[in-house]
């Protein structure tokens, strides 16, 4: 009964880290370049000679799932998506780099290329400007290039390539900003191996019937546990009872 009531408690404080996770995957099921966020449970042994018999159950494995989520077409010239592995970089408001599959760019007031969520899209040599009055085209490799859409309409000039990266997916990890970091915070280097495809952006690869399943599989789980302790508490009741005759 000891056991049961540890494993129990902690199963459903667990369980209801995981409902938390699935929400927020739902969530963002529509949310460009999302990565799903996956979980496992893992029982633990409590390591006190006090207390051998308990056990508490852990969430082992708080993962990401980097699979590519489908390809959109959109033909707006400021939305890129990624072929494969790699990842655009940010300027997060701290100044640090982060990194994102989210393509859906835009241009500020001030002519800066930013995200849809307002972050500073990072380029080779810093954050990149657009000069007023400019179309751009983004090529494969990164490289923008910027055209007066009034005068002189073929005066292109290159104002800075985007910085793909390609960190390790074991180097990276998720912040509560749903940006991603290096876990030794060392900013990642260009890739040349990396290309991106322009007029597209990114779906989020969240899965949403088989979050849905997963949802509610956890409330199943949940209920189950919830009974195993008050089925402990039943027993220490009747326990208690032939005891005391």
């Amino acid at each position: 009964m000891d056991r049961l009531i540890y494993t129990a408690m902690s199963g459903a404080k667990a369980t209801m880290g995981q409902q938390t996770a699935v929400a927020n995957n739902l969530a963002n099921a529509s949310t460009s370049g999302f990565r799903a966020e996956m979980h496992r449970f893992r029982a633990v042994n409590v390591q006190s000679p006090a207390s051998p018999t308990r056990a508490f159950v852990v969430d082992d494995s708080v993962a990401t799932d980097f699979r590519s989520g489908p390809m959109i077409k959109t033909d707006s010239p400021y939305d890129v998506a990624i072929h494969g592995d790699g990842m655009f970089v940010v300027q997060t408001p701290d100044g640090k780099e982060a990194y994102t599959r989210n393509g859906s760019f835009t241009v500020d007031a001030n002519g800066v290329l930013r995200t849809n969520t307002g972050l500073a899209v990072v380029g080779d040599s810093g954050s990149i400007t657009i000069p007023p009055d400019n179309g751009i085209e983004i090529a494969s490799d990164g490289t923008i290039t910027a055209t007066p859409t009034t005068g002189l309409r073929n005066a292109a000039n290159a104002v800075g390539r985007l910085k793909l990266v390609n960190p390790a997916e074991t180097d990276l990890r998720r912040g509560e900003d749903g940006l991603f970091r290096t876990t030794n915070g060392t900013p990642a280097q260009q890739d040349e191996n990396v290309k991106v495809a322009v007029g597209f952006v990114e779906g989020s690869n969240v899965s949403v019937v088989e979050q849905m399943v997963n949802m509610v599989s956890l409330s199943r789980q949940f209920q189950m546990q919830t009974k195993m302790l008050e089925t402990a508490q039943e027993n220490d009741k009747a326990a208690t009872t032939i005891i005391d005759r």
